[in-house]
């Protein structure tokens, strides 16, 4: 009886201990998933959805909304949230709190670029040439999807970086009126023998009123990519207009890998001074 109440004694610190060291999992929850299904596409697209801290459905607060290009969360949606989440930190408060919306990839090559002439690009790259509907996607689809589906306000800010950065700036320059903030980052705009900069920037229309703001950055990426979107930068400083901001940053210690998260912060900073 003595040696079980012992061995008895000698177990209680360890039952104890493991009492006190069980742990829960619980799943850590960023954001959510939302499946649109796309007439002008033909097919489901995946929506990474975050909303802010604070965020109500019965409040009668609204939001800017962050619309994400390769918005996949294996692609850039995390770490650009987590931009957003800690500039709105009450110690850091760069920028209003925001809604962003990651737009995840099926084919980037073909929703990213429009029709090429060069034949080399056609056979290398079947699928491409798709941006026209997927710009239809964005205007007619998207957007008024997120507007009766969450508390926004009518600031849209667009986000691409390399192929993306080539459809903003299509968007740019032929639908301006989409967004009222563009943040393009190493913008492709060598594809089809830089046709696009070329064409006349819908925001230099007479009677474009609407108040934009664009930020180009590039880093060390190669003289085709520098030079153009240094072209890009000056194409649209010239125009004359009150209504529209533009800004340039040249990162001379990054590449088209390792820009975009830098980049991006620099953006919300310019483009929010005014808020702050």
């Amino acid at each position: 009886m003595k040696k079980e109440l012992l061995i008895s004694l000698m177990l209680l610190p360890l039952l104890s201990s493991a009492q006190q060291t069980r742990a829960e999992t619980k799943p850590f929850v960023l954001g959510s998933i939302v499946t649109l299904y796309s007439a002008e596409l033909s097919e489901q697209r995946t929506l990474n959805i975050y909303l802010p801290a604070g965020y109500s459905p019965d409040s009668a607060a609204t939001y800017p909304v962050i619309y994400l290009l390769d918005g996949s969360v294996d692609e850039d949606f995390i770490h650009v949230v987590g931009l957003v989440q800690y500039a709105n930190f009450p110690w850091v408060n760069t920028m209003p709190k925001s809604i962003v919306v990651g737009i995840a990839n099926v084919d980037r090559r073909r929703d990213f670029t429009f029709p090429t002439s060069i034949d080399a690009d056609k056979k290398d790259f079947p699928t491409t040439g798709g941006s026209e509907k997927f710009i239809a996607f964005l205007e007619k689809e998207l957007q008024p999807f997120i507007n009766r589906t969450y508390k926004t306000n009518a600031s849209r800010t667009l986000i691409g970086q390399s192929l993306g950065g080539l459809l903003a700036t299509e968007i740019l320059y032929k639908k301006p009126q989409l967004f009222n903030q563009y943040i393009i980052v190493s913008p492709s705009l060598w594809w089809d023998k830089e046709s696009l900069l070329a064409l006349k920037p819908g925001l230099s229309v007479p009677g474009f009123q609407q108040k934009t703001k664009v930020y180009i950055a590039v880093g060390k990426e190669g003289a085709v990519m520098e030079n153009d979107a240094k072209n890009l930068y000056r194409k649209l400083k010239a125009i004359k207009s009150k209504e529209i901001q533009v800004s340039f940053e040249f990162f001379s210690k990054e590449d088209h890998a390792s820009i975009m998260h830098q980049a991006v912060y620099n953006a919300f900073i310019k483009l929010n001074k005014a808020w702050r």
